[in-house]
């Protein structure tokens, strides 16, 4: 029986956003499927109460998320504990905080309404992985987007979050792939490598 995967996008995005993936992983002998909401609308605590239940009802079921999608997961992922929650590949998310979605709420008019309901957590990250939860980053560095018009990117970036946003405390693995932020969506290493840590909880070498 194929391992379950739940695909859960970012900020601007609809679960549409996440097929070109589902098909890789598909194709890699996965069983994903969408989880979608409301990224402007819906608050952090009602995303993750609703992504928590429905990772709940199916226990060991890995997540692989895009940006905000990231946060929202690990959030999940702390509540549901290592027993439940599978592993989880987050794509080139600010875990640990935004310096783009900063800039947006402090320098463009209505950026409050721009970044969303989820904009502490976007701004604060998270910290530090939780406990018993393996999770790996997949972080992009083609630099292509308007974040370098928002803040200032001292090392590589996907154009969006700078690879050292990506970085937290209890990492199981992290790697760089030649990817712009919303490229990393539709980027074969990146569909590549977020297979090999669902199957063995690390990413490829080489």
């Amino acid at each position: 029986m194929a391992t379950e995967v739940l695909l859960v996008h970012g900020l601007w995005m609809h679960s549409i956003a996440m097929c070109w993936l589902a098909a890789r992983l598909r194709e890699q002998g996965f069983a994903p499927r969408e989880f979608g909401y409301y990224s402007l609308l819906q608050d952090t605590d009602a995303v993750v109460a609703r992504l928590a239940e429905t990772w709940a009802a199916r226990p060991g079921m890995h997540v692989v998320a895009h940006s905000l999608g990231g946060l929202l997961a690990l959030r999940a992922a702390r509540q549901l504990g290592a027993g439940i929650a599978g592993r989880v590949v987050c794509l080139g998310s600010p875990l640990a905080g935004s310096h783009v979605a900063q800039g947006v709420v402090k320098r463009i008019p209505a950026g409050d309404w721009l970044v969303g309901s989820n904009r502490d957590l976007l701004q604060a990250g998270i910290g530090r992985i939780p406990q018993g939860i393996e999770a790996g980053v997949i972080a992009g560095s083609v630099p292509r987007g308007l974040g370098g018009l928002l803040a200032r990117f001292d090392g590589p970036h996907d154009g969006t979050v700078a690879v050292a946003e990506t970085r937290v405390p209890a990492l199981a693995d992290h790697v760089v792939v030649p990817a712009s932020h919303s490229g990393l969506l539709f980027s074969e290493p990146a569909a590549r490598q977020a297979a090999s840590f669902l199957r063995e909880g690390r990413f490829e070498t080489a």
